[in-house]
């Protein structure tokens, strides 16, 4: 079985959207325009590219990516492989040329079929919808959280609010940065 791995700059109070400065929302670009960049406490998104095998998003995700991901050279690894992007709407004259295989999965049961596919990590990027989804439906194996020390209030969280039975997470490698930025690698417990 493949690793799902979430991984998110988030809020301490949860809000992940439109940390990159996408339009739309009140504090969007927060997560460079309100702490001081460390390239250190960014080092595991390097390492992230180098360990997946394949990027899972939803549709809004992608979207706002394919644009630009694909000439970007600090996300040259995700170019070449494989994408899945989950949507019910997307169609394949839709998907954006020129940044590698791209499959659309219709719904979280095909998700849960690609994770019994041979291959290595699946990482999960923005997508606060399908996170929702996938934590939900238990799909979610490890988050990579850069935790930042700001209070956004309002915007998309990263957990839905549903009433499920408490998930059990195993802190395995964290670190705190002198901008405050925190980094917290959990394992699901199953």
């Amino acid at each position: 079985m493949r690793t799902l791995i979430s991984t998110a700059f988030v809020s301490l109070d949860g809000v992940v959207e439109a940390p990159g400065g996408e339009p739309g929302y009140r504090n969007s670009g927060w997560t460079f325009k309100e702490v001081e960049f460390l390239s250190e406490a960014f080092e595991i998104k390097g390492r992230e590219q180098k360990e997946a095998s394949a990027m899972l998003m939803g549709r809004v995700s992608y979207e706002a990516f394919s644009p630009v991901w694909p000439d970007m050279e600090d996300f040259a690894d995700y170019k070449v492989m494989p994408k899945y992007v989950v949507s019910t709407t997307l169609t394949e004259q839709e998907l954006v040329p020129g940044w590698g295989e791209t499959t659309i999965l219709r719904s979280l049961d095909d998700v849960a079929a690609l994770k019994e596919t041979e291959g290595g990590p699946i990482i999960v990027h923005g997508s606060a919808t399908l996170n929702q989804g996938l934590s939900d439906a238990g799909l979610i194996d490890r988050y990579h959280l850069l935790v930042f020390p700001l209070l956004l209030g309002a915007g998309k969280r990263l957990f839905s609010a549903t009433d499920k039975d408490t998930q059990r997470l195993k802190l395995v490698e964290h670190e705190a940065y002198a901008n405050g930025l925190q980094k917290n690698v959990f394992d699901v417990v199953r």
